[in-house]
């Protein structure tokens, strides 16, 4: 009788202290940022020297700073110290929210907005994580990050303007502060300290490979998708607020009504495209629905912005279930799309454009709004979508595999280059990468070509 092989162990006791406390930072410090999105539009009307443009570059305008220091931070928690450059970054942000928190003009809020995005530690977190983690569960770690972002996005959209109704937008930004700085003691006395730093090629930037990765037009597909969907994202924001207010009459404080029931409508629609958006031969079709629903809801929310209330709301949903499946859907691509040896720095370089289109949808959203109106903000997003429904439908076919992790530590330190040299010969494997140092080796692999059995006997089972 075949012996039956345990797929993947649990999480230690350890890891799941890690991933929970790394969560945990995470959430506590994009709260705040997540809870400004729906309410600092309006609020911004009201401070001294603000402009149209004023207002859509503040907005945007952490992802500029994000966009720039998300890899060189990486790299400086690789060189000095894990724990201390993530710190380094939650003082930064508690700074930057603390005075866009007392500043009672645009420019002051702009300068705090900036310093939040310095704070950049994503990849620092992310680093950590992969310390902390065995191989075999970091896919798991970042499920469980991935959901709760995800939930503090949609729990943000409807609590934003409750918030502002109870504390203000100020309250919002201190309240930020002090989550920022709650998070260093959570890191300090929760989160596990790593018995050494590893670079880790699944996770982590290397900044040699940043002009590789740019190259490869199969990530850039990916790359022009995540800056698409996020400039679209802070430019809905720019002007969706002021026509809740204009067409549909409601206080700030009612919104969250708004939002959450397009939410729970955006979450159900999505439903079916995930589905499909999981097998490799119907991820194309979901992503090309997906970017056609948003076109179809900005461009429902462009006609109506001015005149039907119900076709904004309609719009407003239909954009929800394309930005919430996108959203879910483009980080795993990237992983399957990405060279072994560049996949952490083809992730560095996705947040990164994801964050520069944060900057570039809130600046231009700001210039257009002032000088032509609600409408041509909207057109603009328009436009940018169907320019990403042009890639999906013209460019080449995305070339999905999947990735494995095959333990080598039952063969002799001085045959493990022969191995993976054996095993970068088996049939369906495209790609090997050695990590000698800890007796691993990565695979990328064509499953329906897939050699599991030689692959199993050269490594030893």
């Amino acid at each position: 009788m075949a012996r039956k092989r345990q797929i993947s162990s649990p999480m230690t006791a350890l890891e799941k202290r890690a991933v929970f406390s790394l969560a945990g930072i995470f959430g506590l410090r994009i709260f705040g940022l997540f809870l400004i999105l729906p309410v600092f539009a309006i609020y911004a009307t009201g401070l001294e020297h603000a402009t149209p443009f004023l207002i859509g570059l503040t907005l945007g305008a952490y992802g500029l700073t994000q966009a720039m220091l998300q890899l060189p931070f990486g790299v400086l928690s690789d060189r000095w110290n894990r724990k201390k450059a993530i710190v380094l970054g939650l003082i930064i942000f508690a700074i930057g929210s603390l005075i866009a928190g007392f500043a009672d003009s645009i420019y002051g809020v702009l300068a705090g907005r900036l310093i939040q995005g310095a704070g950049a530690i994503s990849a620092a977190v992310i680093a950590l994580l992969a310390d902390l983690t065995r191989e075999e569960q970091r896919t798991k770690a970042m499920a469980v990050i991935g959901v709760g972002i995800g939930f503090i996005f949609m729990a943000s959209m409807i609590l934003g303007p409750l918030f502002q109704k109870w504390i203000g937008v100020q309250g919002i930004f201190m309240m930020t502060a002090i989550a920022s700085v709650l998070a260093i003691p959570l890191l300090l006395k929760v989160t596990p300290d790593p018995k050494r730093l590893s670079h880790h090629e699944d996770q982590q930037s290397v900044m040699t490979q940043v002009m590789e990765v740019v190259r490869n037009p199969q990530l850039l597909q990916l790359d022009v998708g995540i800056f698409v969907l996020h400039a679209v994202l802070t430019s809905t924001f720019v002007v969706v607020p002021f026509a809740l207010v204009d067409l549909g009459g409601m206080a700030q404080a009612e919104h969250w009504k708004v939002y959450s029931s397009v939410m729970v409508l955006g979450v159900i629609g999505m439903l079916p495209f995930m589905a499909i958006s999981h097998r490799r031969e119907t991820v194309g079709i979901a992503m090309r629905l997906s970017v056609l629903i948003l076109c179809l809801g900005v461009g429902l929310m462009m006609y109506s912005i001015y005149d039907h209330w119900w076709g904004l709301l309609a719009g407003l949903a239909l954009f929800f279930v394309g930005f919430n499946t996108m959203e879910a859907t483009l980080p795993s691509l990237i992983s399957r799309v990405a060279p072994i040896r560049s996949k952490g720095t083809a992730t560095g370089v996705y947040n990164s454009v994801q964050f520069f289109g944060v900057f570039v949808g809130g600046a231009a959203s700001g210039l257009l709004s002032g000088s032509h109106g609600y409408q041509a903000v909207l057109a603009l997003c328009l436009g940018l979508l169907l320019l990403w429904l042009a890639v999906t439908l013209f460019a080449p076919a995305l070339k999905l595999f999947d990735s494995k992790l095959i333990k080598l530590d039952n063969i002799e330190a001085d045959a493990l280059v022969n191995a993976a040299g054996q095993l970068s010969r088996v049939n369906g494997v495209l790609e090997v990468s050695l990590i000698a140092d800890e007796a691993v080796a990565y695979l990328k692999v064509d499953p329906d070509n897939y050699d599991e059995a030689s692959v199993l006997a050269i490594s030893g089972g």
